[in-house]
């Protein structure tokens, strides 16, 4: 004999194992035709009477009788169908449990790799919160009468939005969850897992895949409307409840036919995201007369809405949707910029600078100094930009991603909204469409009204995902600059002036300057003593013919030379290299800061520090008019040499500029293919790059020996004539 628990469990099983064959797409068509009232039972003809005394009163009866069995029945149907209706939700209420709690938990704790249960089960947990108080709602309506009906009607109308909302998303997913299952089938490892678990789980269904328990809402969701009209058309309309009946069958089909439609948009959506995947070679195969006057025509029709010929179809409320979602996209788009450079920055300030020279001090500050920058640099920048990456830049890259399908659907939108807009003019002036044509207009239709119901959202989704980034990177930056005073506070209470009044401090700061700038400036003399007679460079001919350039068209006295590299950071300023040439052109910038120039690099022009710069005096060197145009080989002496004789020529003044290059500090080779140097050592530089085309290395040969040397540790001195220059006469 059976216990009420197994009774139960076998009930449960038996209902979960009923057909339910309906989908959204036929609740429509099949609704309303239950909507009618039963027609009335057959009535017995009294056209003829009766001959025998009493035969009127028994006819009489008789009717009675048949109208007493005919609402007997349907007061059982009734019944039967609000029966139903409760029992069923109950039994779908239990296999969702079964699905969530027990066969969703069992396949989380395998952690089985490759397997989606987010993308399986979507929203399945919402769906049962909501299930779980409709079931409640409804099991509280039973022996109440004929009130029951009206609590009934009321229930569903109070679920109705909470049920649209939920089943929308479930049912949207619900085509990616069976192409889950069926990719699962094909994998002989998750299929056995998952059968595992079916039948560890729920072994009394005796079902075969997930897709048994996958369906069961969405036939749910559709079976209401039908349960609904079964009661209604066993309800007398002259009952009370009628009209609410019919009033919660209307709401339930309205319900669906929401979700249809809410489908079909995230299907078309959907086509067009995965047409913006393709590649170059699967674009170009797909372009056909077709397609190519379709682009055409769009264009055609964009260039009339931009040039007024043709009005712009209006849309207030998209327009201004579309406005903000830019105005995000945009936002994102300079923030994951700007974090991406600053990343970049922050990284290069974490690499050994090897020209970073090592402080040869045991005691003092320089130690306290030495401490407290490894400490930085080993532990507290790392983690900081540990978590810059983990709390900033991985959640705006996932933000600036999801910003991609908007930003498609709006691209495709517009191309819809011409098409649609040339459709429109052929409807007016012939009166019909094609049947592609009608497609088009729908497609369209169906991408303006996803968009305009789904940006709000997005929109206030992402700004508040941006806002938690932005808070999330300022509280970094404050927990960095608390690490760093921290720490600097510690050092600094060790040193001995850390209980020192501030303007004694600072006297002591000013002393300690002036004593190190007359150190600086008493080795640059030295430097300057012990530097060997300079070994002097040319300039090569391209570089000469550049100088040659610059002294024609702005004058000698305007040439200055570049004494450290520059990096252009703001618009119009330019990069230069340390020895680079150039003729000042204004000793301003256009908002009269003279510390910055306006300068001609030998073609492109733009503004440098000017404390970079210093006047360049080139050597004269004064030639013979016929070495100028000799015949003896030469670019230019041909060029000359085609000169009219009678033709007077002017003398020209040429010149080779001179550098040299020496060793700014002392390098130590380290490798086969590096060279050692010693501070002030001349070189001649052959290449200012390695054969990589990096110029962090030049190679350069000292005493006939070649090797690589770090570019930074070179220092280019121009050798200047005491006779400066003049023009010949």
């Amino acid at each position: 004999m059976q216990t009420p628990h197994q009774a139960k469990n076998q009930l449960h099983a038996k209902q979960a194992l009923l057909p339910h064959a309906l989908t959204l797409a036929t609740v429509s068509s099949v609704l309303f035709s239950f909507l009618f009232s039963l027609p009335p039972f057959p009535r017995l003809s009294t056209g003829m009477a009766s001959a025998e005394p009493g035969a009127g009163e028994a006819a009489e009866a008789a009717e009675a009788g048949y109208e007493v069995m005919s609402c007997d029945r349907t007061e059982q149907s009734q019944r039967l169908a609000l029966e139903e209706l409760i029992s069923t939700e109950a039994s779908y209420v239990h296999n969702l449990q079964l699905c969530v709690c027990d066969i969703r938990a069992h396949l989380r704790d395998k952690q089985l790799p490759g397997l989606d249960l987010e993308g399986l089960f979507s929203n399945t947990d919402d769906i049962l919160h909501v299930s779980r108080r409709f079931l409640k709602g409804l099991e509280a309506t039973a022996g109440q009468g004929q009130e029951q009906l009206l609590c009934i009607s009321t229930l569903f109308q109070e679920f109705k939005e909470e049920m649209e909302t939920v089943y929308k998303t479930y049912c949207a997913s619900y085509d990616h969850a069976l192409q889950l299952v069926e990719s699962y089938r094909r994998d002989p490892r998750l299929q056995e897992e998952i059968l595992a678990t079916l039948n560890a789980t729920v072994p009394h269904t005796g079902a075969s895949d997930l897709s048994f328990f996958l369906v069961m809402p969405v036939q749910r969701v559709t079976k209401y409307p039908l349960l609904l009209g079964k009661i209604l058309e066993n309800t007398p309309s002259s009952s009370s409840a009628h009209s609410a009946l019919q009033a919660a069958a209307r709401a339930m089909a309205q319900v669906n036919a929401n979700i249809n439609e809410h489908k079909r948009r995230r299907e078309v959506a959907s086509k067009y995201n995965k047409a913006e995947q393709l590649t170059l070679r699967d674009r170009l195969a797909r372009l056909n007369t077709h397609s190519i006057a379709k682009k055409t025509t769009r264009f055609s029709r964009l260039l009339m809405h931009e040039t007024g010929i043709v009005a712009k179809t209006e849309d207030k409320e998209y327009d201004d949707l579309e406005e903000k979602f830019q105005c995000v996209a945009s936002a994102v788009a300079t923030l994951k910029e700007n974090v991406a450079s600053y990343l970049g920055h922050l990284e290069a300030f974490l690499l050994p600078s090897l020209h970073q020279p090592d402080l040869q001090m045991e005691q003092g500050p320089a130690q306290q100094h030495r401490r407290l920058s490894e400490l930085l640099q080993s532990t507290v920048f790392p983690e900081f930009k540990q978590r810059v990456d983990r709390l900033v830049w991985q959640p705006l890259c996932s933000l600036s991603d999801t910003l991609e399908g908007p930003q498609q659907l709006v691209k495709k939108r517009l191309d819809k909204l011409l098409d649609y807009e040339k459709i429109q003019e052929r409807k007016s002036e012939v009166g019909s469409v094609s049947y592609e044509e009608e497609a088009a207009m729908n497609t369209y239709l169906a991408i303006n009204d996803l968009l305009v119901a789904e940006l709000p959202q997005f929109n206030q989704v992402a700004v508040q995902l941006l806002g938690q980034i932005l808070r999330s990177f300022s509280a970094l930056q404050l927990d960095l600059a608390a690490q760093v005073l921290h720490h600097a506070e510690k050092e600094l209470e060790q040193l001995p002036h850390g209980h020192m009044p501030l303007p004694s401090f600072w006297k002591v700061v000013e002393d300690s300057l002036q004593q190190s700038g007359a150190q600086l400036r008493a080795f640059c003399q030295a430097f300057e003593t012990v530097t060997p007679s300079p070994g002097t460079q040319p300039l090569t001919p391209a570089e000469e013919r550049k100088v040659l350039s610059l002294v024609s068209k702005h004058g000698p006295d305007k040439l200055y030379q570049v004494t450290s590299n520059i990096s252009g950071s703001r618009d119009l300023d330019l990069t230069l290299l340390r020895g680079q040439i150039v003729a000042l052109l204004q000793s301003a910038d256009t908002k009269g800061n003279t510390s910055r120039w306006l300068v001609d690099a030998g073609g492109p022009r733009g503004f440098v520090p000017a404390a970079k710069l210093r006047p360049y005096s080139p050597v004269q060197v004064q030639q013979p008019v016929m070495q100028l145009l000799g015949l003896d080989g030469g670019t230019e002496g041909r060029r000359h040499s085609c000169a009219s004789p009678e033709a007077p020529r002017p003398q020209v003044a040429t010149f080779t500029p001179t550098f040299q290059v020496v060793a700014g500090f002392s390098f130590s080779a380290r490798r086969p293919q590096e060279l050692s140097l010693q501070a002030g050592q001349p070189v001649v530089l052959l290449e200012p790059h390695d054969k990589k085309g990096s110029t962090e290395w030049s190679l350069v040969e000292v005493n006939g020996q070649r090797g690589y040397v770090p570019s930074s540790y070179l220092v280019t001195v121009p050798v200047q004539d005491p006779a400066g220059w003049s023009l010949p006469v």
